[in-house]
């Protein structure tokens, strides 16, 4: 227990515990070959049809799905470098809050304005680029956050870019866990760091809210007139 204990207060432990649980899924996924990456698709992919006859838990599962070694390999290494810095900086459940919602925010985007099935976490990868974007806006003055903010803009930038001339890339996702991340990490706040103003945070919580239940509006619309 003691031990434990020193790992949760020591370590970037909900970093680990969610790079540990995407590489498992994916292991399992390895096991069965195609038929058991066709079988995760078919359960938990973004799949607009399916959500919109109720499946809700689509709009989570992605994250924790990917289609190959290469896929896999590129976010598990952003999630464990920026899921590092982001903890240290948020704090386990804050860093939880804004992997997990942010990874949802990025799924319902491309349920509203993208037919294609997607899976992967660079929704929660994107979102966590945009949670930093949310420190270095609050914290500028800081000349080290400063400057780690003009790098990791500058990576996201490269990255929204390249998104932009590659196929079967879900830049709808990526755009919607940016946009998310940066929203959240107003919204939670960085105690550890310093305080950011409470109208930014209201704000920040509203623009989030209004923003995903008129993408969900709009996903949905959009489904019933394929139909």
């Amino acid at each position: 227990m003691t031990r434990i204990k020193r790992w949760w207060q020591t370590e970037p432990a909900m970093t680990q515990v969610i790079l540990s649980l995407t590489v498992a899924i994916f292991l399992v996924e390895w096991l069965l070959g195609d038929q058991g990456t066709l079988l995760f698709n078919a359960i938990g992919a973004k799949n607009n049809q399916a959500i919109a006859a109720g499946q809700w838990w689509r709009f989570i599962t992605p994250i924790f799905l990917h289609m190959g070694l290469t896929h896999i390999a590129l976010n598990s290494v952003v999630i464990y470098f920026m899921g590092m810095q982001i903890e240290a900086m948020y704090g386990h459940w804050r860093f939880l809050v804004v992997y997990l919602l942010g990874g949802i925010s990025g799924n319902i985007m491309s349920f509203a304005l993208s037919s294609n099935q997607s899976v992967g976490a660079s929704t929660a990868c994107f979102a966590l680029f945009g949670a930093f974007l949310t420190i270095g806006e609050s914290f500028w003055e800081n000349p080290v956050i400063r400057q780690l903010t003009n790098q990791f803009l500058l990576l996201t930038v490269l990255n929204l870019v390249f998104d932009m001339f590659s196929n079967g890339i879900d830049i709808w996702g990526h755009i919607g866990g940016l946009a998310g991340g940066f929203l959240i990490g107003y919204m939670l706040g960085v105690p550890r760091i310093g305080k950011i103003a409470p109208i930014k945070r209201i704000v920040a919580t509203i623009v989030l809210i209004v923003g995903l239940l008129a993408l969900l509006k709009m996903g949905f619309t959009n489904v019933n007139l394929t139909v």
